[in-house]
């Protein structure tokens, strides 16, 4: 209650203060609505509402979920909490996921490395009946992620990442006063540097990694925890999911050093 309404208890549909405690607990009663008869409690609007579990469980399963380096899957929390089946512990973790608070919106500063990735897996290692003749990327999701050496990192989804895409994705999430922009050699960066960027790349085709300060060994190792995650955790990881995914280890990898992540992470369920 005191994260949600930090000034005192609000209307939950029309925001009014003219409000009045019931004799149950923890519930109101709008005046301003009150021909409507409207109650309402904390829980109302958020994540939490119509729930069967109580709200401890919740808070073990949001601990487990965002302590886990790698992640956890849904049946191992199933195990360790008793939940009763499989599909009550997946909708939770999948609701906690869509109620995590997004990458920060402001633009990043700073040494900022841009580099894309691919998510799927092989064509060998899929069941006969799944398996197109195709090679390298194709048939794989493109991911594009940016991350300041000091600060956050951001992901994105992308259907294509050719040149528009890349650099829209840059444009929209790094700030032009960023002290350097690290990528690798993709065509699809060529421009950044037009657009009022301090663009360098590394030549990873002539076994280039490192220059001085330009490399992209950051966003790398995010990418390699994100991919051990969904290959070792998860195992499989579907097309229409992946972006909640992406925003967990996201939320992970930006609240790292936070002591407050657990109260962060509550008020954006709350909608604060």
């Amino acid at each position: 209650m005191r994260l949600r309404w930090p000034t005192g208890v609000r209307c939950a549909r029309c925001g009014s203060a003219r409000v009045y405690k019931r004799r149950q607990p923890w519930r109101w009663q709008c005046k301003h609505c009150h021909k409507q008869g409207y109650r309402f409690s904390p829980l109302v609007g958020t994540v939490f509402e119509h729930t069967h579990y109580p709200l401890p469980l919740w808070f073990k399963v949001i601990y487990l979920l965002c302590q886990s380096k790698k992640g956890m899957s849904a049946l191992q929390i199933q195990r360790m909490l008793g939940i009763g089946s499989y599909r009550t512990a997946w909708s939770l973790c999948h609701r906690i996921r869509a109620a995590l608070p997004p990458a920060a919106q402001a633009l990043l500063r700073g040494l900022v490395e841009v580099e894309e990735t691919y998510v799927g897996g092989k064509e060998g290692k899929k069941p006969k009946a799944k398996r197109r003749r195709v090679s390298g990327t194709a048939g794989k999701l493109p991911v594009l992620g940016a991350l300041s050496r000091r600060g956050a990192v951001v992901t994105q989804v992308v259907e294509t990442p050719d040149t528009r895409a890349l650099q829209g994705f840059v444009t929209a999430r790094v700030s032009r006063q960023a002290e350097l922009v690290a990528t690798d050699e993709h065509a699809g960066y060529r421009y950044l540097r037009a657009a009022g960027y301090r663009h360098e790349t590394v030549r990873h085709g002539r076994g280039e990694y490192v220059r001085g300060r330009v490399h992209t060994q950051s966003i790398e190792s995010f990418w390699a925890l994100l991919k051990r995650g969904l290959l070792g955790t998860f195992h499989h990881v579907s097309r229409r999911y992946l972006p909640l995914y992406l925003r967990e280890f996201t939320f992970r990898h930006n609240h790292r050093p936070d002591p407050h992540w657990f109260e962060c992470l509550l008020v954006s369920s709350l909608g604060g």
